[in-house]
C-alpha cells in the first residue's frame, strides 16, 4: 500500500476515518464524505478532504481522476438498518446507485483494487452459526438488501470488467468515534440518567464485535492480497445483556437494567461470524472486548 493514491468514500465517518488515520502517511489519502454523519474532524492532518454525495456520479468521477487513485476503500453508505426501513428509497440510492457509481468510475481509470464494505445484514436470520461466507444470503432489511446489490454488483464487474474487487461483510464494530448503535446507545442513556438502562429487546441478541482499529487493519490486509469476499468480526459472540451489564459495571454499577422485550424492523437476532477465511490471510484481531469497550467508553468521556 505504501506510496500508493487511495480513496475512502465515507472517510469522515466512524470506520472510513480510522482507515484513513491507519494510512495517512504512508499513502496520498482521499477521503469523500456527504457528512450525513461523519464530521470532518474525524480527518488526521495531510488527508485531503472532498465533500460529496455517491449518488453524483459526475462527482465521483471527477474525485478518482483528479487524485490519480489507485485504491478505493469503499466504505461510504447509509448504514441504518432503522433508517432504511423509515426511507429505504434514500437507501437504496446511496448503497446500490452509489456503489454502482463507483464501479463505473472504475471502468475509465486505472484503479487497481475496490475494498467494498459489505455487511453481515446479508445473511438474514442464520440458518447455522457460525456464519461462514457460503451461508445462504437472506436479507431481512431494506438496509441488507441494498449492501447486498452493491456486494454482487462489485462481484459483476470484477467478472465483465475485469475489476479487481473485494468484499468484507462487517459485523458489528464499536470504538471511538461510533456516532450510533448499541453501545453509543448505552453510553448515552447512563449519561442523561445513571440510575437505569432502558435495553431494546429482550437481551438475547447476540453479537460478534470487533474494535475498529481491528477493523482497519482488516480492509488494508484485504487491500493488499485479499480476493473475493470474507467475514470480519472479533471471533467472539456476546449476548446483548452481557454487553449492558458490561457497561453499566464500569459506568454505573447501581443502574437497574430493564429489556423492552421489543426491537426495531429488519433487526437481526443473532450475528456470530465464521473468520476462519480472513484469519488464514493474516487477520487476527488484537483488542479484546472488555478492553476495546473500556477504551471506547474512555474514549467518549473525554468528548
Amino acid at each position: 500500500m505504501k506510496g500508493k493514491n487511495v480513496l475512502v468514500t465515507g472517510g469522515a465517518g466512524f470506520i472510513g476515518s480510522h482507515i484513513v488515520e491507519r494510512l495517512t502517511g504512508e499513502c496520498a489519502v482521499t477521503a469523500l464524505d456527504n457528512l450525513s454523519t461523519g464530521k470532518e474532524k474525524n480527518l488526521p492532518e495531510g488527508a485531503i478532504f472532498v465533500k460529496g454525495d455517491l449518488r453524483d456520479s459526475d462527482m465521483v468521477k471527477k474525485t478518482i481522476k483528479d487524485a490519480d487513485i489507485d485504491v478505493i476503500f469503499h466504505i461510504g453508505a447509509n448504514a441504518s438498518v432503522p433508517h432504511s426501513t423509515e426511507d429505504p428509497r434514500y437507501d437504496f440510492e446511496t448503497n446500490a446507485l452509489g456503489s454502482f457509481n463507483v464501479l463505473e468510475a472504475c471502468r475509465d481509470s486505472d484503479v487497481e483494487k475496490i475494498v467494498y464494505a459489505s455487511t453481515a445484514a446479508v445473511y438474514g436470520e442464520p440458518v447455522y452459526t457460525p456464519i461462514d461466507e457460503g451461508h445462504p444470503l437472506h436479507p431481512i432489511s431494506p438496509y441488507g438488501a441494498s449492501k447486498l446489490a452493491g456486494e454482487r454488483c462489485g462481484l459483476a464487474f470484477k467478472e465483465t470488467y475485469g475489476i479487481d474487487f473485494a468484499a468484507i461483510r462487517i459485523f458489528n464494530t464499536y470504538g471511538p468515534r461510533q456516532p450510533r448503535y448499541v453501545m453509543y446507545d448505552f453510553i448515552k442513556k447512563l449519561r442523561r440518567d445513571p440510575s437505569f438502562l432502558e435495553v431494546l429487546g429482550t437481551g438475547g441478541q447476540i453479537r460478534d464485535y470487533c474494535y475498529v482499529s481491528d477493523m482497519a487493519d482488516a480492509f488494508v490486509l484485504v487491500a493488499g492480497h485479499g480476493n473475493g469476499v470474507y467475514n470480519a468480526a472479533g471471533g467472539s459472540p456476546t449476548s446483548i445483556k452481557e454487553l449492558a451489564e458490561l457497561m453499566v459495571s464500569i459506568i454505573s454499577p447501581e443502574a437497574e437494567i430493564r429489556y423492552g422485550g421489543r426491537t426495531w424492523a429488519g433487526d437481526v437476532n443473532t450475528l456470530y461470524a465464521d473468520i476462519t477465511r480472513i484469519r488464514e490471510l493474516g487477520f487476527e484481531p488484537k483488542v479484546g472486548f472488555e478492553e476495546g469497550v473500556r477504551k471506547m467508553i474512555g474514549w467518549f468521556e473525554g468528548v
